[in-house]
């Protein structure tokens, strides 16, 4: 196909030529406005011409993708094409993510691609996404790692903006970069158990008790139900054996009734929740909607053939056994997740997890370890002992979550 859009193409050029050949030779007898009339003749056949090939290519595209499985594969070296950007380029960085600032040495967790067995993951192409978020929102909401992957976003895409049409806000849970050219947005949401609970200040939320009000969202999604892409997340802050779910209020603790129970009960009923207001609130033709999967931890050598004492620190290769799944991956979570999924798309609604798991899995060398800004002075002991204060949960900037949006990307343009 493409060699007949060549052919085509070539064929346009051709009768270009023979019109500015008979219009050199006839000019004088022309009038303006006939002139003007003919030339904008010929723009509007290369406008359509590349038009066509550009629809036929996407279309080419998707063909090729609609039988591939994106998130069966495995990382490659690739010093050529990755890092897809560089994370003193970013304008946007935030110190949880930026190893390289904080002294991180060893840079090749940055040139790993993700290769899907069965096609190519297409390349990301920022100009093309802000065309398609022209006059459009995309919200990320969730807990930190989705705001990993909205960072990474905006780095992904912020190089195509000049500096004087690009901004940052923030405004409470909400963070907007603002692409004035497009009139777009990409926003993050902070929002990390999707529902109302005590731990929703996006600064101060590190608490000794953790309560969740099960059945109130509307505090939240009011910022983003208007969105025309939502990508949420919610795995890590229910990870305890049991939530202490409230009814009432915060703020009237005699009108309060808190009860204990059992996590995955109670993740279900927060997804109900949530479901609900997608089903009632969101538009159902216009909004495209996706829920990533759990991002793994690094937490537990042992699992990878380290020592049980070890963790992400130091590391700095990906685990090579095929299939390996670490113990902080909940299984039954995400089932949880694909059930609701499930009954929302039964109800009309565009929804798709990505799922990610298994791929970021492998990659225990990927996150900031001790590389990154702390927000609280270390201890002598824990100075001592790096392993003890190492993030093996977030992920280094440029790095995995970059593949995350390599893979949202190609939801966008082709799974639509």
């Amino acid at each position: 196909m493409i060699r007949d859009n060549t052919s085509k193409v070539k064929e346009i050029k051709e009768m270009a030529k023979k019109l500015v050949i008979v219009l050199g030779t006839w000019g004088f007898r022309l009038s303006f406005s006939l002139l003007v009339f003919l030339f904008g003749f010929v723009a509007f056949v290369f406008y359509q011409a590349g038009n066509r090939l550009m629809l036929q290519d996407e279309a080419m595209h998707r063909n090729s993708l609609s039988q591939c499985n994106l998130f069966s594969g495995n990382w490659v070296v690739d010093n050529q094409s990755y890092p897809l950007y560089n994370e003193q380029d970013c304008s946007f960085m935030w110190d949880e993510f930026a190893c390289v600032k904080f002294g991180r040495k060893d840079l090749t967790y940055q040139n790993w691609r993700w290769q899907p067995y069965e096609c190519d993951l297409p390349r990301f192409n920022a100009t093309a996404l802000l065309e398609k978020l022209r006059g459009k929102r995309l919200v990320f909401v969730g807990d930190s790692l989705n705001r990993d992957q909205w960072v990474s976003m905006v780095c992904l895409v912020e190089s195509a903006i000049p500096p004087s049409l690009k901004s940052r806000q923030f405004d409470g849970n909400l963070v907007t970069f603002k692409a004035t050219a497009y009139n777009a947005s990409i926003d993050f949401y902070w929002s990390p158990l999707l529902v109302e609970s005590n731990s929703d200040d996006p600064v101060s939320h590190r608490l000794p008790e953790r309560i969740v009000k099960i059945n109130s969202i509307e505090k939240h999604a009011r910022h983003w139900t208007d969105a025309d892409i939502l990508v949420f997340n919610s795995y890590l802050w229910w990870r305890r054996p049991k939530m202490k779910l409230l009814w009432g209020s915060f703020e009237s603790p005699e009108d309060q009734v808190i009860k204990e129970v059992e996590m995955l009960r109670s993740y279900q009923m927060a997804l109900k929740t949530w479901s609900d207001w997608l089903d009632i609130h969101v538009n159902h033709t216009r909004t495209q909607m996706f829920f990533m999967s759990m991002s793994p931890t690094h937490l537990w050598g042992g699992e990878w053939g380290r020592p049980i004492t070890e963790n992400c620190f130091n590391e700095t290769m990906p685990i090579w056994k095929e299939g390996y799944w670490g113990s902080g991956s909940d299984i039954r979570m995400m089932r949880i997740v694909e059930e609701a999924l499930d009954e929302l798309r039964m109800r009309g609604l565009k929804i798709q997890m990505l799922n990610i798991t298994q791929l970021s899995e492998y990659r225990k060398e990927a996150h900031p370890s001790i590389h990154r800004r702390q927000w609280v002075p270390l201890t002598e002991d824990q100075l001592s002992n790096p392993t003890s204060y190492a993030d093996c949960t977030h992920w280094c900037l440029p790095g995995v979550p970059d593949v995350w949006n390599e893979i949202l990307y190609a939801y966008i343009f082709y799974f639509s």
